[in-house]
């Protein structure tokens, strides 16, 4: 049997919301893969329950892959330093050489890699690839499909639910389209094009029932995590607007810009402008701002589909106390870079991402949003 020298063992996160097939393609991979040497971890929040068959060689003189279940909890909070010191103790087993870990559904791979950044230089594991499985049809009808058969729904999906499946399609290194079988080509397209616009360095694997050949995940695209932190929508965006470069126009209308202000919004007329003003042809909407009634807090604000939300996030460097403020600008001095006289770091700043939308007109209704003093 080989041993592993001074090697570290890869590790392949497969994350995705609930009902987008995760399960379907890692059964598909189990079932058509040598297993030997395969380790596989399952998070879900509640009980889980997988045919123990699925993870047996067809082959029994070969072993058979070693499944670990973290349940009630999820890796990239609660479960975290959990899944962590779980993968560092497989990493050292001798059987080992590669870990195939399905997230929960609501898991956000961002704070899942954060892990590995924090254990990176002692650690036995590095992340290999972050898979996250889409479902096709969800993403036409939540996005792209017509606004009359929206309105139709009877219940709309939690703001927090939708902006986590976009943070899941920002932040990974592959996406699977699954259930394309149940979109024609013309809509399977608007919805590479629209993923495009959210992830644009992803490779996009189109799938039904999750079947794909198994070298496209035990050997697919590599994950960067400094790359695919730039390559957001967000961070394309405003280095196009750093550039003065327009963003392009794909062939179904969707595009993006970034507002940008340093002057506060009005609380008031802003949540007002998400309640009656705001434009359907926007897709995806996230950045941070702030409110003239407080100067110390930025908010973040997402959009999605039809939900949207503001929300607390952190405090402004300008308005920390002044030992603090000088000590991260020592430690940070690119904040000075877009640091104003009288304004400091505050700044309205959003990325929007929309289908044939009125930029001139969005922009004029944000301006009405802005505090007269």
């Amino acid at each position: 049997m080989s041993r592993k020298i001074n090697k570290k063992t890869p590790v392949i996160l497969i994350t995705g919301y609930l009902g987008s097939g995760k399960t379907t393609l890692l059964q598909g991979l189990l079932e058509g893969h040598d297993n030997s040497g395969l380790a596989l971890i399952i998070n879900d929040m509640g009980s889980v329950n997988i045919d123990g068959k699925l993870i047996m060689n067809e082959d029994s003189s070969q072993e058979a892959a070693k499944m670990v279940e973290l349940q009630n909890g999820c890796i990239c909070c609660s479960l975290r330093e959990e899944f962590m010191n779980q993968i560092e103790e497989l990493s050292k087993d001798q059987r080992v050489n590669k870990i195939l870990v399905e997230a929960s559904g609501i898991s956000n791979p961002a704070s899942i890699a954060e892990g590995f950044l924090m254990w990176e230089d002692d650690s036995g594991v590095y992340l290999h690839s972050v898979i996250t499985v889409v479902d096709a049809d969800r993403i036409y009808n939540e996005f792209l499909g017509e606004m009359e058969k929206q309105q139709d729904k009877e219940e709309e999906e939690e703001p927090d639910i939708i902006n986590l499946v976009m943070d899941q399609i920002e932040f990974c290194s592959t996406i699977i389209l699954n259930k394309c079988d149940l979109l024609p080509a013309d809509k399977i397209n608007q919805v590479i094009n629209t993923i495009k616009q959210i992830q644009p360095e992803a490779e996009i694997i189109e799938t039904t029932w999750g079947n794909v050949d198994s070298s496209l995940i035990f050997d697919g695209k590599e994950f960067d995590y400094d790359r695919v932190m730039n390559s957001s929508s967000l961070q394309k965006a405003l280095a196009r607007e750093k550039h003065m470069d327009e963003s392009g126009t794909d062939g179904y209308g969707v595009s993006s810009f970034v507002y940008e202000e340093r002057k506060p919004f009005d609380r008031q007329r802003f949540m007002l402008f998400l309640e009656e003003n705001y434009p359907e042809t926007v897709i995806r909407a996230k950045g941070y701002i702030w409110f003239s009634d407080d100067v110390v807090h930025a908010q973040l604000f997402e959009q999605a589909g039809r939900n949207a939300s503001v929300s607390e996030a952190t405090s402004w460097v300008a308005a920390l106390p002044e030992d603090e403020k000088e000590e991260i600008l020592r430690t940070y001095p690119d904040v000075l870079e877009d640091w104003d006289e009288i304004y400091g770091d505050r700044m309205n700043q959003i990325v929007f991402i929309g289908r044939d939308y009125n930029k001139e007109g969005m922009i004029m209704l944000l301006n009405s949003c802005i505090a007269e003093k």
